[in-house]
């Protein structure tokens, strides 16, 4: 079975170390977004990307946005301290927590999370399918229970990981993975609703970039067997290979990861 990053960290809330009394109230805040990043040299790929992520998703959970450039100081306080390398996640929540109406002026907080740098597995993995769609998919929300009990139930069965099929079908994406697969010339990614990983974005843009044709359409797992190569993504890395999704077999596409790891290293490394 494939091995997945330790959780042990260092945290920030608003710009200092987080203290236990920080952190109490939050132990079960489950009304909150956030985003994951890779640092490299003190840099992130796709920076631009993640700060319109988590523009967008305060927008949608809490009515207004903490400025860009607050968000961009916070990062950099977090990481000031820091190695060069490591795994971030950045955190926005209100105060008043879940179960409760918030005060229409209060202000979002933001908390940062670093860890030790990840790569993600090595692979090639087999991945389960579930019948299941993730409420408000478009944002990269907290306490999603249903993405741990499926990717637990699916080691269980033998498999890797998860992938969730909606109610039309359709794949749509994994339990932290977003899906892509190759016909052979081209990159198709799923038509469904999903949440559009940070990571994915990059590898589109530097795809255009490329001129490698890229599609997207819809992909009941039927459809899987004429395909010709299959991998997932996320912060941790641009493409694990999948041989196995249900009970279809997928092809070794050597050269499609190596694609998509070049669309992503094509991408250039900012600093907040």
């Amino acid at each position: 079975m494939s091995t997945y990053p330790a959780t042990s960290s260092l945290v920030h809330r608003n710009g200092r170390a987080a203290t236990a009394g920080d952190l109490a109230p939050l132990a079960f805040a489950g009304y909150a977004h956030f985003t994951a990043m890779q640092i490299r040299d003190g840099r992130v790929r796709g920076l631009d990307l993640h700060l319109r992520r988590l523009r967008r998703a305060s927008a949608e959970l809490f009515g207004r946005a903490l400025p860009d450039e607050l968000v961009l100081t916070r990062l950099r306080q977090a990481l000031q301290d820091g190695p060069a390398d490591l795994s971030l996640t950045a955190t926005v929540y209100t105060p008043s927590g879940e179960f409760t109406v918030a005060d229409p002026d209060e202000e979002p907080e933001l908390l940062i999370r670093t860890a030790a740098p990840s790569t993600g597995p090595e692979g090639p993995l087999t991945l389960a399918t579930v019948t299941y769609e993730r409420v408000l998919p478009t944002v990269k929300h907290v306490g999603e229970v249903a993405k741990t009990y499926f990717l637990r139930d699916a080691v269980a069965q033998g498999f890797d990981d998860a992938a969730f099929v909606d109610r039309r079908g359709r794949l749509s994406e994994a339990t932290v993975w977003n899906l892509a697969f190759w016909d052979g010339s081209a990159v198709v990614w799923p038509l469904a609703e999903m949440l559009e990983g940070t990571t994915m974005a990059v590898v589109r843009r530097q795809l255009d970039r490329l001129g490698v044709p890229q599609r997207v359409q819809e992909i009941p797992p039927a459809d899987l067997p004429a395909l010709a190569g299959a991998a997932v993504m996320n912060s941790w890395t641009p493409g694990v290979a999948v041989h196995r999704i249900g009970t279809a077999a997928l092809p070794e596409a050597p050269d499609f990861l190596d694609l998509l790891h070049r669309a992503y290293q094509a991408e250039p490394l900012t600093a907040p």
